[in-house]
């Protein structure tokens, strides 16, 4: 299967473990990603605020390299995949912001090709149960919270992806490569990571909530699809906090690919605690 695909700054940079773990996953899966040619910046989180035009300008121009491509686009950073959707969304209902992206671009917008946030594809599209048949790996005794953050999931009218309450897309996923999943409350709830720079107190505040909510359902790790809230969560508390995944790490893991180029770049280091349950070698 062919997608275009489009990596983002964070998978380029900050969060190079997830685009690292999500192109190995991929080639492993059978899913064939096409980047999209000379993409820029979505946008997310500061563009949209500040400028209208600019906001819907920077996702529009990636969304029409994509279109011109001819495949349905794959994204696996939240905020770009928010991003993308709302754009795609307000260019079709508003045909004059359309026209004047069309003389921005030079080349006008029709949208034929669906938007995917890339846990939708593996979880519907690949499917759970190629998923299990695939494991060699099983994370068995490894107690995980799924962390969905604020915009993976809703609004449901603009991400058209899971429940925007009580998602479980992660969930599924987390069992099906051998994990415990455990219920707690705060799988949607905000982290605060696009006041890192602006309100570090109420960041703190609010990560540190997750963290504590995560040790008190049992947790020994977060595993989240967001590369926002994975910097902002491993980043703040060192020992004091919980290892925080993407699911495509332990996706990886599970599938018995080599992890350590990317396990070995988290603030929070998971390997004693893989370790520990014999789902990596001890060094």
């Amino acid at each position: 299967m062919k997608l275009s695909y489009f990596p983002g700054c964070s998978l380029d940079g900050t969060a190079k473990e997830y685009g690292l773990s999500t192109r190995a996953i991929c080639q492993w899966l059978g899913l064939e990603l096409v980047e999209v040619p000379d993409w820029n910046c979505c946008g997310a989180s500061s563009g949209h605020s500040t400028n209208y035009l600019l906001g819907h300008a920077l996702a529009a121009r990636n969304l029409i390299l994509a279109e011109q491509q001819g495949l349905d686009l794959i994204v696996a950073c939240a905020a770009c995949f928010s991003r993308f959707k709302k754009t795609d969304i307000v260019l079709k209902e508003n045909a004059e912001l359309n026209r004047k992206m069309e003389e921005i671009m030079g080349i006008p917008y029709k949208g034929g090709f669906e938007i995917r946030h890339l846990l939708d594809v593996i979880c519907n599209t690949i499917g759970l149960e190629t998923i299990r048949e695939k494991v060699v790996n099983p994370l068995k005794d490894l107690r995980l919270v799924p962390y969905y953050g604020c915009v993976i999931v809703r609004p449901q009218e603009l991400t058209q992806f899971d429940d925007q309450e009580q998602p479980q897309a992660m969930d599924n996923l987390i069992e099906a490569i051998g994990a415990e999943c455990l219920p707690w409350s705060e799988k949607t709830d905000c982290c605060g990571a696009s006041l890192s720079l602006t309100r570090v107190d109420i960041v703190k505040k609010l990560a540190r909530g997750i963290v504590d909510m995560g040790k008190e359902a049992g947790a020994q790790a977060i595993i989240t699809a967001c590369p926002l809230c994975q910097a902002n969560l491993d980043m703040r508390y060192g020992e004091d906090g919980l290892p925080v995944f993407y699911f495509t790490e332990l996706l990886g893991l599970a599938l018995g690919i080599d992890g350590n180029t990317w396990l070995e770049r988290h603030m929070t280091d998971p390997m004693p605690l893989l370790a520990s349950l014999d789902l990596v070698r001890k060094k």
